[in-house]
């Protein structure tokens, strides 16, 4: 970035609500036996009040107010007694109606926050302005010449997550909905399914000159589904605005599209103020009143939530808050580490090595793994089971850490147990000096010169036949009784 400029970023996320059925009508919401989404079900999902019929009138959904309340809660926002529906007025072709239903100027939830970790290792705090309930639109589907309309979606519930322009780097738009998005999926408001757009991001990005109180004209990003595309498209955002500025050119107060493959946003249209929606109260709606009794009657169903969970695996397991933190960043991989966990302790494991051990595969190899795939931990063939047989292993040392990525691997790949694995692929560390000494003389032998300099004091080269005897074993010799037993010998 520009070291004259520093940017200004606020988020409003919309988050589709996991409610069986939409907001205003009876019709299926969610992914149920695949038929609201699939080729073969185009439009299915759908009646006359989410077709937007005439004279049709919609009924709210309470199970979608339960989860935009338990949102509110978890994210320290204060929940209104009272809030409004409005209608949203715009033309798309996905929008049947020629309005959405949403809430303007009495929202249900406002004045929360979140807190995110800063790559200088601090805790931010990014204020919500308001959580506010909404219909969800059709899917426009574009084909050569022509397009089609699919309105499945149209009338899914939603809530829009709106924050001040709080957050100044793309590191901090992508930490912000990294925590919010493990909120939403820990509390199960939300199936967190980004490729089916059930999280999708709108950023309002403009830039300033330090030091300056006026903020920048914005530009929004619109719907972007993915936390590196968010990032990917602010700093591009950032950049273009700044070229743009000093080159006495204005920005634009617009709406623009991201586009990954070429890793540019582009202009989709001139972007509305409130006022050009002409927002005006539902009138087939009466607005809504939600009593403190079952504000606090929900209060008392949320689950433990992220932050509180990374508190504990630091406080119980000893693990650092990078580990606790990866671990936590997902409610599935939360969970398979604590079903792994309680295997362990079944197995009398000393809790906390099992746990830094179980910590480092699954921030480590496994995450890899997930990320390379692009899937969910429950979406593979590792289980708990291969983590907490693993682990004793490592542990004790029947298996270098070679191995151990080895087995997992083939765990990953075939679901196969890893007390065969470790068996059939002979990944056992050879503990046996006895048939370890043979393989060290030979390799001494071998290598005169460099005894005669580890001798004369190069020591480092104690590395060196380490490295020869593990090669000449496949690596299967256990690496700290080896180096012992080397060092034994050169300086006998």
């Amino acid at each position: 970035m520009h070291p004259e400029y520093e940017a200004v970023i606020g988020l409003e996320v919309h988050t589709q609500l996991a409610t069986q059925s939409k907001i205003f009508c009876a019709c299926k919401a969610r992914l149920i036996e695949g038929d609201s989404v699939s080729e073969e079900a185009v439009n299915r999902n759908t009646c006359p009040v989410c077709a937007g019929h005439p004279g049709t009138l919609p009924v709210l959904n309470k199970k979608a107010v339960e989860y935009a309340i338990r949102t509110g809660i978890a994210t320290h926002c204060t929940v209104n007694f009272k809030s409004v529906f409005s209608r949203k007025n715009y033309f798309y072709p996905d929008l049947p109606k020629g309005y959405q239903i949403s809430q303007f100027d009495l929202p249900i939830c406002e004045n929360g926050w979140i807190q995110i970790d800063t790559k200088d290792g601090d805790r931010k705090k990014i204020q919500i302005q308001r959580i506010h309930m909404e219909e969800d639109a059709g899917k426009n589907v574009h084909m050569d010449n022509f397009s089609l309309v699919n309105l499945n979606r149209a009338g899914v519930p939603l809530i829009e997550i709106v924050t001040a322009p709080d957050m100044r780097t793309p590191e901090e738009a992508g930490a912000y909905l990294r925590a919010l998005y493990a909120i939403v999926t820990y509390l199960g408001v939300c199936d967190g399914n980004l490729q089916e757009g059930n999280f999708r991001c709108d950023a309002n990005v403009s830039v300033m000159k330090k030091g300056s109180k006026e903020f920048g004209t914005r530009a929004e990003v619109k719907n972007v589904n993915s936390f590196r595309f968010v990032e990917k498209a602010i700093e591009y955002e950032i950049t273009r605005q700044i070229e743009l500025l000093e080159s006495g050119e204005k920005v634009k107060q617009e709406t623009r599209g991201y586009d990954p493959n070429k890793n540019i946003t582009v202009s989709l249209r001139s972007k509305e103020d409130a006022h050009d929606y002409r927002y005006f109260p539902e009138p087939d709606l009466l607005p809504l009143a939600i009593e403190q009794s079952w504000i606090d009657e929900i209060k008392k169903t949320l689950p433990e939530l992220p932050d509180q969970k990374r508190l504990k695996y630091i406080n119980e397991f000893s693990l650092s808050s990078y580990d606790a933190k990866v671990l936590t960043s997902s409610k599935t991989l939360a969970l398979f580490f604590e079903k792994s966990m309680s295997l362990l302790v079944e197995k009398k494991q000393e809790v906390r090595a099992a746990a830094k051990c179980a910590s480092n595969l699954l921030c480590g190899e496994v995450s890899r793994l997930l990320n390379e795939q692009s899937i969910d931990i429950n979406q593979s063939k590792l289980t708990a089971e291969h983590i907490s047989d693993l682990v004793p292993l490592i542990l004790d040392q029947t298996v270098s850490s070679t191995g151990a990525k080895t087995a997992l691997l083939s765990a990953w790949n075939s679901g196969e147990p890893i007390p065969s694995i470790v068996e059939k692929e002979g990944l056992k560390q050879v503990s046996d000096l006895s048939s370890l000494e043979p393989v060290i003389d030979q390799i001494l032998k071998n290598n005169p010169n460099q005894v005669e300099q580890f001798k004369a004091g190069k020591e480092k080269l104690l590395g060196f036949f380490v490295g020869q005897v593990m090669k000449e074993t496949q690596g299967k010799a256990n690496p700290s009784l080896l180096q012992e037993a080397i060092l034994k010998k050169l300086k006998n």
